[in-house]
């Protein structure tokens, strides 16, 4: 969006970081349907992290941009160095999964309507997988995204299936958010995987805190923790630039 929250919150991702970038808007995992404006800009220089008792991956940095490249279209590109650290191991690091994908809104907010899009993703395996640096294998996250705002109000959610060779996944997530003041929103989240073809299930709470500077600069911070599957921590940190 043209104009994006900074988030200090818990960010709980379903997959390690260095297999790619998050599934969603920066930092939270949940998305909305609103697509950046007509001929502007969105550019991230981002650092998202996952630790766990013995190892930690994430990237060092991730790019991110976004282009309002037709009315209701955005075009989406991630393009990720990843960092695998391993106790007793050397770190190893290179080039992540590059994730790529359209969001477009095909239906407008209105007094009582909400607005309604999606955000098809395809993720790459542009990384290592031998060395911890990527999946080894195409991934494509297809959602549907609706979103609603009652004055300092905005609620936004919606799910979708995440699908990859012989794995899928069923993914839920809803955020409400509030602006305690210009510049300044509070938000928190609640994001389920449902793995399809067997494994465990993952709730990932998220709250943040949403910082603008101006219209044009801002931070983005978040942290936090998982529940259901591996023990572990996640931080996010990035500066965006809208144009």
């Amino acid at each position: 969006m043209s104009r994006w929250i900074i988030l200090v919150g818990v960010l709980s991702y379903s997959t390690a970081l260095a297999t790619g970038p998050a599934w969603a808007g920066p930092p939270f995992l949940t998305d909305d349907p609103q697509p950046v404006e007509l001929g502007h800009w969105e550019f991230y220089a981002a650092s998202q992290w996952s630790a766990a008792r013995h190892a930690a991956d994430g990237t060092a940095p991730h790019f991110e941009v976004n282009y309002g490249a037709l009315p209701e279209l955005q075009l989406h590109a991630i393009v990720p160095a990843s960092l695998a650290l391993t106790s007793g191991e050397p770190a190893r690091y290179g080039l992540g999964d590059i994730e790529v994908g359209a969001k477009f809104r095909f239906i407008d907010e209105g007094e009582r309507r909400p607005q309604v899009g999606t955000f098809p993703l395809v993720l790459l395996p542009t990384g290592s997988a031998t060395r911890g640096l990527g999946s080894g294998k195409t991934q494509v996250f297809l959602p549907i995204w609706v979103q609603k705002s009652f004055e300092r109000w905005t609620t936004y959610g919606g799910g979708g299936l995440r699908l990859a060779a012989g794995e899928r996944d069923g993914v839920v997530g809803w955020l409400v958010q509030r602006e305690l003041a210009k510049g300044l929103t509070l938000g928190t989240e609640a994001f389920l995987t449902v793995p399809l073809s067997g494994g465990v299930r993952e709730l990932q709470i998220n709250i943040g805190l949403v910082v603008d500077f101006s219209d044009r600069h801002h931070l983005l911070l978040s942290a936090g923790p998982a529940f259901g599957g591996e023990d572990r921590a996640q931080t996010y940190v990035a500066y965006q630039l809208t144009i």
